[in-house]
């Protein structure tokens, strides 16, 4: 009873500081996922460590439910703050970063993995796929304002709707390490992994996202006044297409990660001016930050007792140095087209950060087949992420800043001349 109480009483602690820590340190360059970790680590060798059972592979279950359902929620934010139509022109970078950054990534990490780690097919690919996605949850910082504010530059656009989609796009090559693992069990794995976990699955996500944006959109702001949801002005609705749009997908074996994200861009189709957009991601912001402050206090707690990072050595450092210094920012570098301000492509290519969506996939996948050298990605995982959180933590706000007032500088020169 005693541990419950310490538990109910930390988390409303990690509440209070959810809405005081911005606030009180927003002139700041520091994050709110440094001071989770860092209140993570603090208790984790205390007795009001909430989390020791979570910090072993026993555990694995558990911890996909719970980054998992965060994830979503992010995605649902992050596609509800978008107000760019979706094109080809008008999405160009991100269909960039999409299609030649993160499969050259992927394919870059994975024979990293081999040569550094001495990983086999199966987990060098794994480790690579885990590691592609840029997080939805931990890139606030780097993404576009609340929907209608205008503060949609090309950086902050394009590092959104990646995060936005590549959470999904990086399951095909989760299920290809996974098929790798199980393939003297399946003599026609390709076939399947192509036609179905590739092809049907990216399918299902897309469709049934579309259809089910379209419709709840419909359903809020079309029919008659006296049904339409939007008169409740409950932003929870949002937390209802999310689930709702995921559960579905799954179960028709599509990608419910890209469903979600597709949803939300579908949703605000049916109005896109609407201020009700606003409450919703308004609701879905507040529920993903409490979800990630405390996923991340947990994550302090557990890396803080050793147990994720068991089997930490200097090639498990040279990997993640690999990963975050060589890897996405020269993939990134060179998917961007050479006319986007030096500026603006290096912004995009470096702060492609790592964090709960890695941690998910590797839960995942580890469920699902038996990949050698576990240990050895967990570890590399948790000090990526680690890594990932601290650095464009502290860089990231600088940064961007400075680009803000660069391109100020810029737009006034040339009004100007004009």
């Amino acid at each position: 009873m005693e541990r419950y109480d310490i538990t109910l009483g930390l988390f409303g602690l990690v509440i209070l500081l959810t809405a005081w820590i911005p606030m009180a340190f927003r002139r700041l360059p520091l994050s709110l996922p440094i001071f989770c970790i860092a209140i993570g680590a603090l208790v984790g060798h205390t007795i009001l460590n909430p989390v020791a059972h979570l910090a072993s592979f026993d555990s694995r279950l558990l911890i996909e439910r719970m980054t998992e359902f965060t994830v979503i929620v992010a995605l649902m934010g992050a596609g509800l703050k978008i107000d760019r139509p979706v094109g080809l022109r008008s999405w160009a970078l991100t269909w960039r970063l999409l299609g030649i950054a993160m499969p050259l990534g992927i394919a870059v990490m994975a024979a990293g993995a081999s040569w550094i780690l001495g990983l086999g097919a199966a987990s060098a690919v794994l480790l690579a796929a885990c590691l592609a996605p840029t997080d939805p949850v931990l890139a606030s910082d780097v993404q576009v304002g609340p929907p209608q504010t205008g503060t949609e530059d090309e950086v902050r656009f394009a590092l959104t709707s990646e995060a936005g989609l590549n959470d999904g796009l990086s399951f095909p090559f989760v299920y290809l390490a996974i098929a790798i693992a199980l393939a003297s069990d399946q003599p026609d794995w390709f076939a399947h992994w192509l036609l179905f976990d590739v092809l049907w699955r990216l399918l299902a996500g897309v469709v049934m996202g579309w259809i089910i944006g379209k419709v709840l959109g419909f359903a809020t702001f079309r029919l008659p006044k006296g049904a339409a949801l939007v008169r409740t002005g409950d932003g929870f609705v949002a937390l209802g297409v999310t689930c709702l749009a995921y559960s579905l997908t799954e179960l028709v074996h599509g990608y419910g990660f890209v469903a979600v994200f597709v949803a939300a861009l579908s949703f605000r189709t049916v109005e896109r001016h609407h201020e009700f957009h606003k409450e919703l991601h308004d609701f879905s912001e507040q529920i993903e930050r409490l979800l990630m402050m405390v996923l991340l206090v947990c994550f302090g707690a557990a890396v803080s007792i050793g147990q994720f990072i068991a089997e930490l050595d200097w090639r498990v450092v040279a990997f993640a140095l690999f990963v975050l210094a060589i890897a996405r920012p020269v993939t990134g570098w060179m998917s961007l087209p050479s006319t986007l301000p030096k500026g603006e492509r290096a912004a995009i290519a470096i702060f492609g950060i790592r964090g709960l969506g890695s941690i998910y996939y590797l839960a995942f996948a580890t469920g699902m087949a038996r990949f050698e050298e576990a240990g050895v990605m967990w570890s590399a995982v948790a000090l990526i992420v680690l890594i990932s959180i601290v650095t464009h933590g502290l860089t990231v706000t600088p940064a961007m800043r400075w680009l803000d007032r660069r391109r100020r500088i810029v737009g006034k020169t040339m009004r100007v001349k004009s």
